[in-house]
Order: C-alpha cells, then structure tokens, then sequence
C-alpha cells in the first residue's frame, strides 16, 4: 500500500491530507492556519480525532515540521519513507502546463515566473514545496495547476480584445482558475449521461470564490475567471467582471492608486462590498431574512451573475445535458440552487425537486425531476484526491 499526500499551501495556511493510493483511503488530513503569528493554529484529524493547538508557526518550514512530527508522534505512520509521492496545487501554471508535471528545476523556473499573475498563491506553493523538498528530498513531487483544465480553450475563447502585442509580449489572457475542481465534476457527472456520446456540462463551482466552466466531451471549452481570479462572476470579496474603465473613474474620484483600487477590488468588493455585511453567505442570507435591503440587492446581484454565465455557456455549448453545483455554498445552500434554477427555468426548461433539495447540504444528488430538460447535481467537489492521483501515476511512471 503507497501513501501519498495531497498539499494546498496559501499565503499563510498549509492545508493537508494523506491517503492510502490506489484505493484512495483518507488516512488523515488537517491544516496550518496563521503561518507567521504568534497564535498559529494546527490542527489534524486521525481516526475519529480531532487534535487543534494554538502555537508559534513563523513561516511554512514550522508548518512542515509539525506536520512531519504529528505524523509520526500519532503513530499515523511509522516513518516518512512511507510517503512515495506529494501532489502540490499550483494556481497559476500559465500557458506552460496543460497538465500536472514532475516538479524539477525547469517546472519550478515558470511557477517562479508566474508569480506576477498569482502574487499571493503562486508564491505560497513554492514556499511549501521547498519545505518539503527540505524534509522529503527524494519522494516524487508533483505540481498540479489550477489552471492547467483549461489550455484546451480554443484562441478566441482565451485572447482578450486589447492589441494583439500585449497578448504575446506578455501573455496577458484568459487563464482560468478551479480547473482541478471543473475536471473532478466533469469526470464525476459524467455517470449521469449514459449513452450521450458528446456530454455538455455546465459546472458551477461557487464558494466565496467562484467559477464556471462549460465542458465539452470532457474538455474546457470556456470558463468565466480571467487573467486573475478576480474575473468572472461576483464573489464573496471579489468584483467578478466589470467595465474597464470602472478602475480608471473611480482612481480618479478616490485618489487611490491603480494598486490600491484593485486590492479593494479583490478583497473588499462583491457580497461584502455589496451588502456592507459580509463576504460570507450565510450572513448574507441572514441578512436578507431580517429584510436588510443592501443584502437582498447582493444576494439578487449575486444570482443574476451566475444565471448570466449559465445562459451564456448554455448558447457556447449548443445546448447542455447537465448543470452541477459544487464547493461551498453550491454544496450547503438549498437556497441559492433554488434561487438560481427559478431564474433560468423560463429559458432553459429546467426543473429540481423543490423537497430534495431542501434536505440537501454536501451530499451528492440529482436534483432534476424528470420533466427538466437539462439534468442538475449537486456534486461535493474535492480537488485534493486529483493532486494524490496525479501524484501517483506520477510516482509509477517514474518507477516502472
């Protein structure tokens, strides 16, 4: 039996999780939350337990180290040469990589390269690589790309209408973010479309960042984040897409920097920006219970964005077999699925059983009764056992 360990490092978290491959058994997972304070939290979960403690984690090295030492401390593993491979997620792989590779010196040049278009996670995931390179110098790690799912966008689905020197000098394009989740539901949701030879899925990955990707015959035909995460549709902080020019008129009125506008941009914009309440949904949703007006226009905005999309991807794919909604508040919130389905029901024909989905929060399901012209499912996403398979095959192609 090969273990295997799956690694998200932010910019100040280390997410984890360890599983028995191929049979693609959790063994445990956990997280460093805090890297570089004084109060860091980590925590890990083994066997039904759920050990939590507040400590000093000055930066990922720590972070690794504590994980090595729980690891072992726990009796999760009798030593670390158990581990034969690591999967790290890498957000940014920009046009370079369409799919994971081996993590070498050539890989780790272009994520370096890349960090401009990912200043906060590109960054991070190097830093949590080469702390583990430091601990486990000689298992096989593997970078898997967010956006790798979506090299396979035809040009005019990618290029952005500026002039056409800025797209090559500087790559400046559609990359997309989320594609290890599209790709998970793409290949789950396939099961419910028997005998159609080529599948059109609308995959709604909506949490307090969001995307949707239209997929064809398994593959990214167009998915709504842009160069940056902060395109698309409106998120929990972010704006999603807006008028250009937007950025230009409001420096102007505020004073502010084109840097400091788009930090707003990014982290005090969309629900948060919006309802002046919270970029968390469920506050939203409180919110709009005790009929806060600044919250039901959010959370109107906030569906009318997704619908958009959904019509928009609707028309690029001829038609869809299938809708799924995934990650966190597509997964927990009975109540935006509803909302969302009411809205495109008129053009789309679509219908869910109102009852079932009520009942629902993180449990996979197909939703659509069967007069909807187009299926529904609520699929959980989980994107780290895409970095463990990876991580194998990569771990048996190097060791045939």
């Amino acid at each position: 039996m090969a273990k295997v360990m799956a690694v998200n490092a932010g910019s100040s978290s280390l997410k984890f999780k360890l599983y028995e491959m191929p049979e693609e058994k959790v063994i445990c997972s956990g997280n460093a939350e805090r890297i570089g304070h004084e109060d860091a939290i980590f925590g890990i979960k083994y066997n039904g337990e759920n050990d939590k403690k507040v400590l000093p984690i000055l930066d990922h090295a720590r972070a690794v180290e504590l994980l090595v030492e729980a690891l072992i401390e726990k009796g999760i593993i009798k030593s670390m040469d158990e581990i034969i491979a690591l999967g790290h997620r890498i957000v940014q792989g920009g046009k370079y990589f369409s799919h994971s590779e081996l993590f070498n010196k050539d890989t780790e040049d272009k994520i370096e390269s890349l960090i401009p278009l990912a200043p906060l996670h590109n960054k991070a995931h190097l830093v949590g690589f080469r702390a583990f390179k430091k601990i486990l110098p000689n298992v096989t790690s593997v970078a898997v790309f967010d956006t790798a799912f979506h090299q396979s966008m035809e040009e005019q689905d990618y290029v952005f209408p500026i002039p056409y020197e800025y797209t090559v000098k500087y790559d400046c394009r559609r990359y997309g973010a989320h594609g290890t989740s599209h790709q998970y539901l793409a290949e789950k949701g396939a099961k419910y479309l028997p005998g159609i030879k080529h599948p059109r899925i609308i995959s709604c990955h909506i949490g307090s960042g969001a995307s949707i990707t239209a997929i064809k015959d398994g593959k990214c035909v167009a998915t709504s984040m842009g160069l940056t995460p902060l395109g698309g549709i409106m998120m929990g902080t972010r704006t999603g897409d807006l008028d250009p020019s937007v950025m230009n008129y409001l420096c102007k009125c505020t004073g502010k920097s084109v840097e400091e506008m788009y930090q707003i941009f990014n982290k005090q914009s969309g629900l948060l920006g919006v309802s002046e309440v919270s970029n968390d949904s469920r506050d939203i949703a409180a919110a709009c219970e005790a009929k806060n007006p600044k919250a039901l226009l959010a959370d109107k905005l906030f569906i009318r964005r997704v619908c958009d999309y959904i019509g928009q991807y609707f028309v690029r794919l001829g038609g869809a077999d299938l809708i799924i909604f995934s990650a966190g508040i597509g997964e927990n919130s009975p109540e935006f699925r509803q909302k969302v389905i009411d809205e495109i029901a008129p053009a789309l024909g679509v219908e869910i059983d109102r009852e079932l989905n009520k009942g629902l929060r993180g449990k996979e399901a197909l939703l659509s009764t069967p007069n909807s012209k187009i299926k529904v499912a609520l699929i959980p996403t989980d994107e780290e056992v895409m970095l463990a398979r990876d991580a194998y095959k990569a771990y048996l192609e190097e060791h045939k």
